[in-house]
């Protein structure tokens, strides 16, 4: 299965489409009543609709009363003609209010979208993002709440106009000449026929046409942030055809989607054509045999009926197209709406606000991604109070998850993880955030000032900051960019990766939290630098307890307690000269370091 498929692929499952439309018009319950008067203004322009024919009817025969050599009576006329004209001005005057009314509601929806999209994302774990691209979900954000709002706007109003003016029309044509109205009822069975058969061979197609959007979607923001690998590794020419193949399987669902559905217009009028000859021709026959009252002017009223009943026949077609695209989008926005989300935690209260020592305990920690991927068997250990505590191992030994377990990103299967002996399990997630201040391995920084991307969520005083670029060795390069702190940041790749590094340092630095978690925190750093950065991590880290994850063995030959990591599990554990003297595992991970000096 590709990323951004569900597990139905391009198959949808049996009810989809009535389900899809089922959740979208219960979710636009609060829009309910605004829905409702754009309804009655469709509403009153479908009978203003209905009954200008009878208008014009009345004005074909004032003039054909004229053939038999009697003159036109001219105040009649002009009487008709504004009547008709009064008539189509109210009913374009409903149509603008109608449409506007529908456009402010599916706006205002599209917008509730987002925003519960958005509130979502903060709400999933982690491992959502570890199964889904994230191009799958900018699409759920963009191109499928676009399609949904696109699709309510017209399809509402379209569908209520269509079935009163299928409804007032059979009305009007049975009041005018019940024999003509059954001639035009022979051409329903056709056209629901032929509605039925093209949505049972288009609404998968609209699916797959979504599904192949996110999916290209995805391709376009790994090969956009990916460009320097590409480049480097000189891959244009197979991620252009990867991303051709993409784009070719896009064209194909979408070309068969509106292919498919593009027959149903012409369709329509194809067939009501045939309306028209056979009103014609039995009007023709009714007219000279001088039966059924039936003159010229109902003749010419009926073929606006006929024009009118196929019109709707033809916009609840297009109305399908149109609620294909909105069932197949609001699906995927559902489906992601409906994600299991992180427990809620809004009636835990903070534990540790009266102060925090720093004491924190792994008590049989046991952790896998699913069941049968287990990464960390059984880990424990027991950290004192403003311990520099260095985590160390071989690549996948489970260092970083042991970390992303201790902040919570992710929750232990078994065991327990214990700050000042509470479980963390019984702190709000925010608590446990706010007790550690973090420095990763990879750098991020976000469009704004560089003041911005220091302080972040924090307030802090020029003096503050100041100090934390002095101790993070930022200062210099921050004092030969124009505008200094308040130098405008609108594309983080043109700032260097070391110096991203230093700008995140800093960022930890005004954190000013009482524990520390620094992965790999100097790895994008010169020698010369990174002694610089050693120096004020070890101010930053006195008296704090503090997590350290590092490759670079001789950086944390300071440490108070190494924890070596091997498939999940602590093989060895204690000082640097204590691990060195026993010639194990560690001795090996750092001689190999020194091998050639």
């Amino acid at each position: 299965m590709r990323p951004g498929m569900n597990n139905t692929g391009a198959r949808l499952k049996k009810g989809e489409f009535t389900k899809n439309i089922k959740k979208l018009v219960l979710y636009m319950k609060p829009y309910y009543i605004p829905v409702i008067v754009s309804l009655v203004f469709t509403i009153g322009a479908t009978l203003i609709s209905i009954f200008a024919p009878q208008i014009l009817s009345d004005l074909v025969n004032v003039i054909t009363a004229s053939f038999g050599g009697e003159p036109v009576d001219m105040n009649e006329l002009a009487r008709f003609a504004i009547i008709l004209i009064v008539f189509y001005a109210c009913n374009a005057l409903c149509t603008y209010v109608s449409g506007f009314i529908m456009t402010t509601v599916s706006q205002r929806m599209c917008r509730s979208l987002r925003t519960r999209i958005s509130e979502k994302i903060n709400r999933v774990p982690l491992k959502y993002f570890d199964s889904h691209p994230y191009g799958d979900t900018l699409s759920r954000v963009t191109n499928d709440v676009d399609t949904i709002g696109n699709s309510m706007q017209q399809a509402v109003s379209m569908v209520v106009q269509s079935v009163c003016m299928v409804t007032g029309v059979l009305i009007a044509m049975f009041v005018t000449c019940w024999q003509l109205a059954f001639t035009v009822l022979l051409i329903v069975p056709f056209m629901a026929v032929l509605l039925f058969i093209i949505m049972k061979f288009s609404q998968p197609q609209f699916r797959k046409q979504q599904d192949e959007l996110a999916i290209l979607n995805g391709k376009v923001e790994e090969n956009y942030s990916g460009q320097l690998v590409i480049k480097a590794f000189n891959a244009e020419g197979r991620t252009g055809a990867d991303f051709e193949q993409t784009n070719k399987r896009l064209k194909k669902s979408t070309f068969l989607s509106q292919a498919l559905s593009g027959i149903m217009m012409p369709a329509m009028t194809f067939i009501s054509y045939f309306a028209y000859a056979a009103v014609c021709v039995v009007a023709g026959i009714m007219i000279s045999n001088g039966t059924g009252g039936v003159g010229f002017g109902t003749l010419s009223a009926f073929l606006v009926y006929v024009n009118l009943f196929q019109s709707p026949l033809s916009q609840i077609a297009q109305a399908a197209n149109v609620l294909q695209s909105a069932a197949a989008a609001s699906g995927r926005v559902f489906e992601f709406l409906e994600e299991e989300e992180l427990s809620d935690e809004s009636g835990k209260s903070y534990l540790l606000k009266n102060g925090v020592r720093g004491e924190v305990e792994f008590r049989h920690v046991k952790f896998g991604y699913n069941e049968d991927r287990v990464i960390i068997p059984d880990f424990s250990a027991k950290i004192q109070p403003g311990w520099k505590v260095a985590i160390v191992g071989p690549t996948g030994a489970g260092k970083t998850t042991m970390v992303n377990l201790l902040m919570r990103f992710y929750e232990v299967n078994d065991g327990d993880i214990l700050i000042d002996g509470v479980s963390v399990k019984d702190m709000p997630r925010e608590e446990v955030h706010d007790l550690f201040g973090m420095v990763l391995q990879d750098t991020w920084m976000f469009e704004g000032t560089l003041r911005e991307n220091i302080v972040y969520s924090k307030t802090a005083t020029d003096e503050q900051i100041k100090a934390a670029c002095d101790a993070a060795g930022i200062s210099h390069f921050i004092s030969t960019q124009p505008g200094g702190l308040d130098h405008y940041v609108e594309n983080g790749d043109e700032i260097s990766g070391g110096q991203k590094q230093l700008i995140t340092i800093a960022r930890a630095m005004i954190e000013n939290a009482p524990m520390l978690i620094l992965d790999e925190a100097t790895s994008n750093v010169d020698t010369r630098t990174e002694e610089l950065i050693q120096t004020a991590m070890d101010n930053l880290t006195r008296g704090r307890t503090s997590f350290v994850i590092a490759h670079r063995l001789s950086t944390i030959k300071n440490a108070d307690l190494i924890l070596v990591m091997n498939e999940g599990n602590i093989v060895e554990q204690g000082t640097h000269e204590t691990l060195i003297e026993k010639d194990g595992f560690y001795a090996n991970l750092y001689n190999s370091q020194f091998a050639g000096e």
